[in-house]
């Protein structure tokens, strides 16, 4: 009965996938991204400057075509007290990574990976949730941390580094998003230990972004991978990730998430579904308590999971509390 509605599930979220695309909000014209030297701590404030310079020239680009929402939200990311790693504003190529706090000095690095539907008009904000866009995660990541622990040297990391999918789309049930986030993001930390050599780096997981961490993180030198609000990571069992860092999953007591069949579906040349649920007892994953929040609240001011992810990002593993 169990096996029949879940694949009865599969089929209703295959059809809306089938459907087409999200509704998404017109995309402005945008020039080519600057060219960038190699990471390192003596180039960051280089690559500050050029993507800061690019992210203005986007917003003056979209306020010419008519894109004045696009506009205002990229003169907010263009603030000159904001630092970005890249930026790439073209139409179906969208990237965007930003640092919050001092990553040349940091001793801990968090990389926030977002899930489907995060683009520019959601880097920064959600409706009336700023925590749940990448950058006001990492804001209040941030500001966590520094709460718990004033002396922090944290950077926070907001990393739109590759296209993620619309939630109504074929392609938020399969992989393919997620190895080509993979290997960006692969490519990514590796950047980031040549700018801070010592720190220890955590990825920290939302959604669909857990898938691309799933599939990068048996190649990636990280001290902790905590998941949250995730359809599945890959695979069925936690050894199955391949990696020696500290995994760590958690759901609001709210969020939907738990829906999702966990199966893993031969479909064509890919895989419809994720595998296990990470935060169930047999994947043998480390739980941390998330609080009752939804799909959208996991980096929420006050939050039982942001307490938890900042004491995770810190190192601090035997004070994370359980669910």
């Amino acid at each position: 009965m169990r096996g029949r509605l879940r694949m009865g599930l599969v089929s209703v979220l295959v059809a809306a996938g089938l459907a087409g695309p999200g509704v998404g909000v017109a995309e402005a014209a945008a020039a080519a991204p600057p060219t960038l030297p190699a990471m390192s701590a003596t180039t960051l404030g280089e690559r500050y400057t050029a993507n800061q310079r690019a992210i203005a020239d986007a917003a003056g680009s979209a306020r010419e075509t008519g894109h004045t929402g696009r506009a205002d939200k990229l003169a907010r990311m263009a603030d000159p007290g904001r630092t970005f790693l890249s930026f790439d504003g073209r139409a179906g190529r969208v990237r965007a990574v930003e640092v919050v706090g001092d990553l040349a000095a940091a001793d801990r690095i968090a990389v926030l990976v977002p899930g489907a539907d995060t683009d520019l008009d959601h880097f920064d904000t959600r409706g009336d949730k700023p925590y749940s866009a990448p950058g006001g995660g990492a804001r209040a990541l941030y500001a966590e941390i520094h709460t718990q622990d004033p002396t922090a040297r944290v950077a926070v990391i907001a990393w739109l580094g590759y296209s993620p999918p619309h939630t109504i789309s074929l392609d938020v049930l399969t992989t393919g998003r997620a190895d080509d986030g993979a290997r960006e993001l692969r490519r990514f930390v590796a950047g980031l230990y040549a700018v801070a050599p010592a720190a220890q780096v955590s990825l920290l997981c939302h959604s669909y972004g857990s898938v691309v961490c799933g599939r990068a993180v048996a190649t990636i030198d990280v001290a902790d991978l905590a998941v949250f609000g995730s359809p599945g990571v890959g695979v069925d069992d936690r050894d199955d990730l391949g990696t020696g860092a500290r995994v760590w999953a958690g759901r609001g007591g709210s969020d939907r998430i738990d829906l999702v069949p966990h199966v893993s579906i031969p479909f064509f040349d890919t895989t419809i579904g994720f595998g296990a649920d990470p935060t169930s007892r047999g994947f043998g994953a480390r739980d941390f308590a998330a609080g009752g929040g939804g799909h959208s609240d996991y980096l929420r001011p006050g939050g039982r999971a942001l307490y938890n992810l900042a004491l995770i990002v810190r190192g601090r593993a035997t004070e994370v509390t359980h669910g």
